[in-house]
């Protein structure tokens, strides 16, 4: 694909299809929470059962990122997105007809791999089209994927109320990635030779940064899918509708779009983190104030959480890009950062629910979180832009196609 393009149409066409493919990347996740009682009920699916529609799709997203550079070099950016869109077209329209759990567990793996091979190689097309205003782009890109998700918590009960069925306020996603499919097929750039350079994969899985990345995005994004999961279902046992429990989920949802669009914008030095600390911060407040007060201004602590997750993910996204120069090499590393960090988001869902079922409480499982953030925060402290070259040091191949030896340490 050619560097960014001198057409101001076209930087804005590409720009509406990077908007669109972001916003079909949550609803059918943050869809599942508010309609849990109405899908169990009609399912037989059990608490840990309904944590299965998080955790399988969390886990192809990971173990399908790491896929994403070989298969992009093998079949090209721009077919990836395109058919993966299309998968989640398909998967949308089969949970109309899903009559038992595992059935929707199997919609959810087709969802789940869609979405995972689009996260993949999509922030490699944004560091290859915009090269000068990545962190605008990227925060764009993660604004609507978060946007999303406030769209599909918030009108998943409505339209399921509106259809009589909680699988017409699933399957209704169909239609906006349709149109993320049309519009990806006729703005997105052709797909170019693959240049060969940089490290690959398995030399960067050599690097400890690669790793520590992994495990901060991962246990931020674990927070993330344990809300997603839970939060609707906790304030129902506190009395809450769906309708009012996916409005709060919805809350969560646009503050994260918010910060995850306006903090990179904000953000001026090349060292972020200080904003990632402020977001753990507001990570923190958030689940302390579900485990100990839930029912004092829980709008107040929904945009702290939202806003926390939110920025905290795309600033998360913006550093490992910054870490390499070259798109390619960036995008492996996004990719790996990824698959790592969404194998480990798979299972906070999970173990939250069996501590549920242990406790008969969610405190234990806001609380994991706590710490989750404290970790995060501790990590990072090493994630100096000074280090990022010293940290992630590209092997050139010789002239006979050989990595050199030597991996650079941490």
């Amino acid at each position: 694909m050619a560097s960014e393009q001198p057409s101001r149409a076209a930087r804005v066409l590409l720009l509406a299809a990077v908007a669109l493919i972001g916003l079909n990347l949550r609803p059918f996740i943050t869809g599942i929470g508010p309609l849990a009682s109405q899908i169990c009920a009609q399912t037989g699916l059990s608490l840990t059962g309904i944590s299965l529609l998080t955790l399988v799709p969390m886990l192809l997203m990971g173990m399908f990122a790491f896929a994403g550079p070989f298969l992009q070099s093998r079949v090209g950016a721009r077919r990836l997105v395109i058919a993966s869109l299309a998968v989640l077209v398909l998967g949308s329209l089969l949970r109309l007809f899903a009559t038992n759990g595992w059935q929707m567990v199997g919609t959810a793996a087709l969802l789940g791999l869609g979405v995972a091979i689009i996260q993949a190689v999509f922030p490699g097309i944004v560091k290859e089209q915009f090269p000068r205003h990545v962190g605008v782009v990227m925060g764009l890109y993660s604004a609507t994927l978060m946007g999303g998700g406030a769209l599909g918590a918030q009108a998943a009960p409505l339209i399921a109320t509106a259809g009589g069925s909680w699988r017409v306020g699933l399957a209704w996603m169909a239609v906006p990635a349709a149109l993320a499919l049309w519009l990806a097929a006729r703005y997105l750039p052709r797909d170019s030779i693959v240049r060969q350079g940089g490290a690959s994969a398995a030399a960067m899985l050599q690097r400890p940064r690669v790793w520590l990345l992994m495990a901060c995005f991962g246990l931020v994004n674990g927070g993330y899918a344990t809300v997603v999961a839970w939060l609707a279902p906790f304030y129902q046992e506190h009395g809450w509708s769906a309708a009012a429990s996916g409005s709060l989920l919805a809350i969560v949802a646009v503050s994260q779009a918010l910060a995850a669009l306006f903090l990179p914008m904000l953000a001026r030095s090349r060292d972020l983190r200080p904003g990632l600390w402020l977001t753990l911060a507001m990570q923190a407040a958030g689940f302390t104030s579900l485990a100990f007060r839930p029912e004092i201004a829980p709008l107040a602590s929904a945009m702290l959480l939202g806003a926390g997750l939110g920025g905290c993910c795309a600033l998360s996204m913006i550093v490992a890009l910054d870490h390499l120069p070259d798109p390619a090499g960036a995008g492996t590393l996004s990719a790996l950062m990824q698959g790592g960090g969404f194998l480990i988001t798979a299972l906070p869902p999970w173990i939250v629910a069996v501590l549920h079922e242990l406790t008969g409480s969610f405190v234990a499982g806001w609380l994991l979180h706590v710490v989750s953030t404290a970790i995060v925060a501790v990590l990072y402290w090493r994630v100096t832009p000074a280090s990022y070259a010293r940290a992630t040091r590209v092997l050139v191949p010789d002239v006979h196609g050989k990595e050199p030896s030597g991996v650079a340490s941490l």
